[in-house]
């Protein structure tokens, strides 16, 4: 089985939201239409701007952990800005 971390983008509000799955599409259908809390429908829709293909569950859980630090969400800030999105501030 392959994991997927992904990075999302919120270009309504300027947010960007980091995971891993084994399954981005569905993933990416419950962020966008299928829950009924939590912090990523507050920030609807949401577009993929990143996503890595790794080998086990615990690579992909290290490099989750490795984007969601500053250096890392500044990487996933620069994809944004590179393909024309919102200039990097916040997250």
């Amino acid at each position: 089985m392959t994991y997927i971390v992904y990075g999302l983008y919120s270009e309504k509000y300027n947010k960007i939201y980091i995971g891993q799955t084994s399954n981005l599409e569905k993933r990416l259908e419950y962020h966008n239409e299928l829950s009924e809390k939590g912090w990523t429908k507050k920030f609807r829709p949401w577009q993929v701007i990143y996503k890595e293909n790794l080998e086990t569950r615990s690579l992909a859980l290290k490099r989750e952990k490795e984007l969601k630090s500053a250096k890392g969400r500044s990487f996933i800030r620069n994809k944004i800005t590179s393909r024309g999105g919102s200039p990097p501030v916040g997250g």
